[in-house]
């Protein structure tokens, strides 16, 4: 007699909570982090967003990196990367 292999489709929900620190009230002389997850246009958003940043607010510098792909998180190195040089990092999606 054969034998049939039953499989739950119910998964084990992993979570783990973060607390996220409010957002600077001074922006001048800080490093504004962007990352890209690929989709059409962000690049273009948050160049301008960037320019913004710097014009009006006094930011120092703004780093741009993105992630392979939209379905996948961002490699541990562009992670590490933009927390260890950027004061906020904006992690986003534009079409």
């Amino acid at each position: 007699m054969a034998r049939i292999r039953v499989l739950s489709p119910v998964g084990v929900v992993a979570s783990q909570a973060t607390t996220v620190p409010p957002l600077p009230r001074e922006w001048a002389g800080r490093t504004v982090g962007f990352l890209d997850n690929t989709k059409s246009n962000f690049d273009r958003l948050t160049a301008g967003i960037g320019e913004l940043l710097r014009e009006r607010y006094g930011v120092k510098a703004v780093m741009h990196r993105r992630k392979a792909n939209a379905s996948t998180a961002a490699a541990p190195e562009v992670i590490a990367e933009l927390s260890k040089t950027c004061d906020v990092v904006f992690a986003g999606s534009a079409d």
